[in-house]
């Protein structure tokens, strides 16, 4: 699986447009958190299907750019979170252990 570093606040931009035309997923996560480190690594290990870009927030190095996310899609800020986006919308979120591809992937194959 192909995952996008998201180091720069313009890059949030871009991935509202695309969420036009593509899924987008992004998974914020610490550094310096266990949990997080165990997640990403597991969601690193699964397939996923090319009609989603997914994309890895470092909040301790990125916490303004958390913020800026948290405050755009107005979702309470979590570590480690996923959301996922479609259409400039987060259309679904979770954090800590909840985390999953199997469920970010039936939200993402659900009629809308």
């Amino acid at each position: 699986m192909h995952w996008i570093h998201f180091t720069d606040e313009g890059q949030l931009q871009k991935i509202i447009v695309r969420s036009q035309e593509k899924f987008q997923v992004i998974f914020k996560y610490s550094t310096n958190c266990g949990l997080s480190e165990s997640i990403f690594t597991r969601l690193k290990k699964d397939c996923c299907p090319d009609h989603v870009d997914f994309h890895f927030l470092d909040l301790v190095a990125n916490e303004e750019i958390s913020n800026k996310i948290s405050e755009t899609f107005h979702v309470t800020h979590q570590s480690p979170q996923i959301l996922l986006i479609k259409d400039g919308e987060c259309i679904f979120h979770e954090s800590h252990a909840d985390i999953s591809l199997k469920e970010i992937m039936e939200h993402a194959l659900a009629p809308v």
